[in-house]
């Protein structure tokens, strides 16, 4: 994530759009240019962090609506100004890694968890 400085999964704003699975799906494709993506089943985690005060934003509450997307045949991911960096992990290493974010360690060990 560029703004905040350290990896998190794909994501944005839904700015008023009540179709939250559709406002991932679009997230996912401008931030990864992957092509191909869907969503598979309903919401699959929900999470509540503080954003830290950055510039005239004050400290906030951010709450994430997450879904599960699977790319097709193509995993091939572009970067662009949304992100420094993109990468494939596996999700047993997300879930381990302790220099990652809390939530998304967590949400990792609950997929692993459900498909164990």
């Amino acid at each position: 994530h560029r703004k905040l400085d350290r990896w998190l999964q794909p994501g944005g704003h839904a700015d008023g759009d009540a179709e939250l699975a559709s406002v991932a799906l679009r997230e996912a494709r401008e931030e990864t240019g992957v092509a191909g993506l869907r969503v598979e089943g309903g919401i699959f985690d929900l999470d509540r962090h503080r954003i830290p005060a950055r510039g005239s934003e004050p400290e906030h509450w951010h709450y994430d609506v997450r879904y599960v997307v699977r790319a097709g045949a193509d995993e091939c991911f572009t970067i662009n100004q949304e992100s420094r960096a993109l990468a494939w992990r596996p999700v047993v290493e997300v879930a381990k890694d302790e220099s990652l974010d809390v939530s998304l360690r967590r949400m990792a060990r609950k997929w692993l968890t459900r498909h164990s």
